[in-house]
């Protein structure tokens, strides 16, 4: 096994990946590319299915052919992806009945008011642990379900399935075969009882779902089932399974409880192990399935920030204040501060701890001496207060103390806005060597389920630190800029709402 390797598909919001990681679970190939995002009105966000399965497939070929190896070599496939994304295809044809629903879209922010206003929120609240929000699944399946013409009629008959990212590319993986899904991707649909463990008639029932149309839940570690060989060339376990954030948890080797991390990826996710026992979260925060692995379920708590490396990509695609993502670290330390300026990108609303989906995107403080610089360091910055936000509901929340922050995703290779993270939690930041983890995890929960690794040990002993940042801004200096973060985020909040 040790001669052997793994590939981990990482299919994110904006591109899908593929990489081949060995023993040491190090980075062998990389291979990645992009696919269109649609919006096709304001606040909706949608992708072709078809398009991430070609993309997916594409690169898993080309990996495998950059780092010259046989089919063969591979010893098993893990799966990371974008969560709360649905797709509803049909069983007889296998094709999607309509564009994907991204995880961003908001299209259901209003079927959600409804359920607030009857108090069903408070029941998914109990059995989910997740909020009334257009973020999860299980509106965007009903949506499917009321708006596409002769989808309910054909999902009332058995022939429609519905399934996260996880779930479109193992049946297309399986040869159309496997309808799957692992307990963490259930537990982000608002339709999964964490206690339970089963998909929740209850819910169902209210959101109008045919039970049919469910995927199969399994361990997020697990042989599932194998490949078809006219896809990639040989019949290879596919065996390991989780969302990209609670991948990425595994990927940072926070095994224990208290132990946590950040990605900064499209968007940002606080994820904290809470051990065998979900909780309950007073601060508008979601408790959630971390993995499940070893005939156990664990479980963490989530702050879901919506907008953040995506701030740096409108500064660039549509500001065009800068022409790549790196620019940006230096741009921000041409200036010492950011001149009292403050950018709250909510460009789709605000996640937690607000989850506020009628706030909208704002720059706040603006003087005739605001430059391209302060505006690119206040983007910056607001990935790091938003972070905060989360991180002191996570503390009270869990009664636990933040002792380290371990972060990964591609604005992580940012040292300003790592130390300025830093300032803001008055706690070390930790950045490991390899920023890939969400591909990383995926890979470490497939090759436990083949014995390419004995146990966590194995995989604690891979961790090389790149970089720890310390905190060093004075406190008052601190104080003062989280009162006008605060402050930023008010006048945003609730700016789409009609009274």
């Amino acid at each position: 096994m040790a001669q052997k390797y793994l590939l981990a598909l990482d299919q994110g919001t904006t591109s899908s990946r593929s990489i081949i990681f060995n023993h040491r679970g190090e980075v062998v190939a990389s291979c990645s590319e992009p696919f269109d995002q649609l919006y096709p009105k304001p606040g909706w966000v949608e992708h072709d299915a078809n398009q991430i399965w070609n993309s997916q497939l594409h690169t898993a070929r080309e990996v495998i052919r950059q780092a010259d190896l046989k089919i063969g070599d591979i010893a098993a496939i893990g799966i990371a992806n974008q969560r709360e994304t649905t797709v509803v295809w049909d069983r007889n044809s296998g094709e999607p009945v309509c564009n994907a629903i991204v995880w961003q879209c908001r299209r259901t922010a209003e079927y959600c008011d409804r359920l607030k206003a009857e108090k069903f929120d408070r029941a998914l609240k109990e059995k989910t642990g997740l909020v009334a929000d257009a973020y999860f699944s299980g509106t965007k399946a009903a949506w499917i379900l009321n708006h596409v013409p002769g989808a309910r009629e054909k999902a009332e008959k058995g022939s429609l399935a519905f399934g996260t990212i996880d779930s479109w590319l193992v049946y297309k993986l399986s040869g159309c075969r496997t309808h799957i899904t692992d307990y963490s991707n259930a537990s982000r649909t608002l339709l999964y009882n964490i206690h339970d463990l089963k998909w929740d008639t209850e819910i169902l029932r209210r959101f109008d779902i045919p039970a049919s149309m469910l995927p199969e839940v399994r361990p997020s570690s697990h042989v599932y089932t194998v490949a078809d060989p006219k896809i990639l060339g040989a019949a290879l376990p596919i065996s390991g399974m989780a969302g990209d954030q609670q991948a990425a948890l595994f990927g940072q080797c926070c095994f224990d409880p208290g132990m946590t991390k950040n990605t900064y990826g499209t968007g940002c996710f606080l994820l904290m192990n809470t051990g065998t026992e979900p909780k309950r979260s007073e601060s508008g925060l979601l408790t959630t399935i971390a993995w499940g692995i070893d005939g156990r379920v664990e479980y963490a708590l989530e702050g879901s920030i919506f907008i953040a490396g995506a701030v740096i990509q409108w500064l660039r695609d549509e500001l065009k204040l800068i022409d790549t993502a790196a620019e940006t670290e230096a741009l921000a330390a041409l200036v010492e501060d950011a001149n009292g300026v403050y950018i709250v990108p909510a460009f789709v609303g605000l996640g937690a701890p607000y989850w506020d989906p009628y706030a909208r995107g704002s720059i706040l403080g603006l003087t005739r001496g605001a430059n391209r610089s302060h505006i690119v360091r206040a983007a910056l910055e607001s990935i790091a207060f938003q972070t905060k936000d989360v991180a002191d509901c996570i503390s009270h929340d869990s009664g636990l103390t933040l002792s380290e922050l371990r972060i990964d995703g591609g604005a992580s290779a940012n040292n300003f806005l790592c130390q300025f993270q830093a300032d803001l939690l008055q706690t070390k930041v930790t950045r490991p060597k390899i920023l890939e983890t969400t591909a990383r995890g995926a890979a470490y929960l497939a090759g436990l389920a083949v014995g390419f690794w004995k146990g966590k040990e194995e995989l604690i002993r891979n961790v090389v630190v790149d970089r720890e940042f310390f905190p060093r801004m004075p406190l008052v200096q601190r104080q003062n800029l989280l009162r006008g973060w605060q402050r930023a985020v008010d006048r945003s909040r609730g700016w789409e709402r009609v009274d």
